[in-house]
């Protein structure tokens, strides 16, 4: 985010973990990491680690300790709900725990995020229907099954 040209995370750098993720997607997703390819300097990150089973958990901290040794320079962040900091996979990479404290303020975020979500020539696309043609939007209520 240090300059509004940077891409956004392509499919491949980040995993949305569910209870449901498997341990092949998790080992496909570690072995995209840690094994060095080239073009090697992005930034993996598995989102909501705390929700993977026990099981897949376990193996996936394994497979990471086999791993590690291939390539020293990985860029991994592992995010997690710090109400579930105590499931495995957040315990056991505890003592690399780090706070983060945004480095940005939340009007630069926004503005970097409408640069590359805004769709460049709002035709009879869905993007129509969001503020200023993006092509992703939120839409929420505090009152569930009100028609979203």
């Amino acid at each position: 985010m240090n300059s509004p040209e940077q891409p956004l995370p392509t499919f491949d750098e980040v995993l949305l973990c569910t209870p449901q993720t498997t341990e092949e997607q998790v080992g496909l997703f570690l072995r995209r990491c840690l094994i060095p390819c080239p073009g090697g300097d992005k930034i993996y990150t598995m989102l909501y680690a705390d929700e993977l089973s026990y099981d897949v958990s376990c193996r996936a901290e394994e497979l990471f300790q086999r791993l590690q040794c291939y390539n020293s320079s990985y860029r991994l962040i592992i995010l997690c709900n710090c109400e579930r900091e105590n499931s495995y996979l957040p315990s056991a990479f505890s003592h690399c725990k780090v706070h983060m404290i945004p480095q940005r303020s939340r009007a630069e975020m926004q503005q970097y995020l409408q640069h590359h979500f805004r769709v460049a020539q709002p035709s009879s696309s869905a993007a129509a229907v969001f503020k200023e043609h993006m092509c992703v939007g939120i839409v929420s209520s505090k009152r569930a099954g009100m028609g979203k």
